[in-house]
Formats: C-alpha cells, structure tokens, sequence
C-alpha cells in the first residue's frame, strides 16, 4: 500500500493504492465504485469558480444556510455570478471579505 495525497479542484484528498499482480487483477470479479471521498477537514469548502472581485458577503460565522442561498456574489469580466450554497449546514468559516480579489479555487467559506 502507497498513501498519496490527491488535490482536486483545490480539495486535498488522502488515498491509498495497492499494487496488485496482473493475474489477480484478471481473475478478480470487477470492485463497485467506491463512494466520493469527504473533503478534508471539517465541513464543505465552497471556492471561487473564477478569479474576480467579491462585492457582497451575504452570510457571516454561525449562521445557518440552505442549499441553493446565495453566499457571495463575484464580479468577473463585468459580470455579476451569484456564488449558491452547495448543501444545507451552517457556515463554520468566512476567508473573505467585501472587496478582496480572489483566484480561481480561492477558498471562500466553509459550511459544516
């Protein structure tokens, strides 16, 4: 078994793969997908889809979201995009502020 660790779209995911020989992996009956790994850490991170500027912060520590609620709206190339709550939860985290200049996966909040 080898650990490595995974980054997608900005998430850090730790996995470990087994080697296994050619003959096994013929004569073994194929494996159901595994389920998606939890993001690390507490919570689910919700990232800038783009780089731009934030102009409204509309949730703030403790406060309790639902899925589809608008968390931030980003200015990118002269346009407004609202920036939705993924799930439902509470926002644990809040990295940014109105008028920050924010990278494309720049971690935004975090809901748990």
């Amino acid at each position: 078994m080898k650990k490595y660790n995974v980054k997608v779209n900005g998430t850090s995911y730790e996995v470990e793969i087994e080697l296994i020989s050619e003959t096994e992996a013929k004569s073994a009956p194929a494996a159901a997908p595994a389920p998606a790994a939890a993001p690390a850490g507490n919570g689910e991170t919700v990232s800038a889809p783009m780089p731009g500027t934030i102009l409204a912060v509309n949730v703030q520590n403790g406060q309790a979201v639902k899925k589809g609620d608008v968390l931030f709206v980003l200015e990118a190339m002269k346009m407004e995009n609202e920036i939705m709550a993924p799930c439902d939860g509470t926002v644990s985290s809040v990295s940014v502020s109105k008028g920050a200049s924010v990278e494309n996966g720049t971690v935004l909040c975090t809901i748990a």
